[in-house]
């Protein structure tokens, strides 16, 4: 390599130096802070991120009555089947026949669709212990977690009201399911009993 005769100044030599890369380890770049996570574990942080974490929390006391009132529902519907079938095996009235498994059609819809809601309920209570550690950590060791967490909520609610949806679907198969057989037969016998008693009264009037 071929110098100039100012190489040697301590201009030169200062610029040319500053050309080439130290190897010291000490004197690389500086550390690259954005990169880094900032802990900040306060006790006022703390306390605003449990309190911040732990709003979703009502949601999930309603996910959790909702899902021990469908749990009820659907274990009636498995007593009421099995003493359905028992039913059939012991009766010959052909009527009795048809209206039992008209019943028992009708109790196979309401099963699976209270299965549905509690998988639907089962998926918000997922969502919203999701949104509560989202939330959490956001605020509490300054990850960038707040769009999981909206997602997650909003996920959560749409769960929350199919489940809704379905329970209210599932009484009104129930109360369609029942056509009170009993009850028509006793006003069908009760306007039979009118009708020939007005029509006694009118056979005097006819006579006269």
């Amino acid at each position: 390599m071929i110098f100039n005769s100012d190489a040697s100044t301590p201009a030169a030599i200062g610029q040319l130096a500053a050309t080439i890369p130290s190897s010291h380890p000490g004197r690389q770049a500086t550390p690259r802070h954005s990169n880094m996570i900032q802990w900040s574990l306060d006790a006022q942080t703390i306390s605003h991120s449990i309190q911040l974490a732990v709003a979703p929390v009502f949601l999930l006391t309603a996910v959790a009555g909702m899902l021990g009132v469908v749990a009820g529902r659907l274990a009636r519907i498995i007593d009421r089947g099995r003493k359905l079938e028992e039913t059939l095996r012991s009766t010959d009235d052909e009527q009795f026949v048809a209206r039992c498994i008209t019943e028992l059609h009708f109790l196979a819809r309401r099963g699976r669709i209270a299965n549905a809601c509690i998988a639907l309920l089962t998926l918000c209570g997922v969502c919203i212990g999701m949104t509560i550690m989202f939330l959490f950590l956001g605020e509490a060791f300054g990850l960038s977690g707040h769009h999981w967490a909206l997602l997650s909520f909003l996920l959560g609610v749409l769960a929350f009201l199919g489940a809704l949806l379905g329970f209210l679907w599932e009484t009104f198969l129930a109360t369609r399911v029942m056509n009170f057989h009993t009850l028509t037969q006793v006003r069908a016998a009760v306007r039979h009993v009118r009708e020939a008693h007005e029509a006694g009264h009118e056979a005097p009037d006819d006579a006269r």
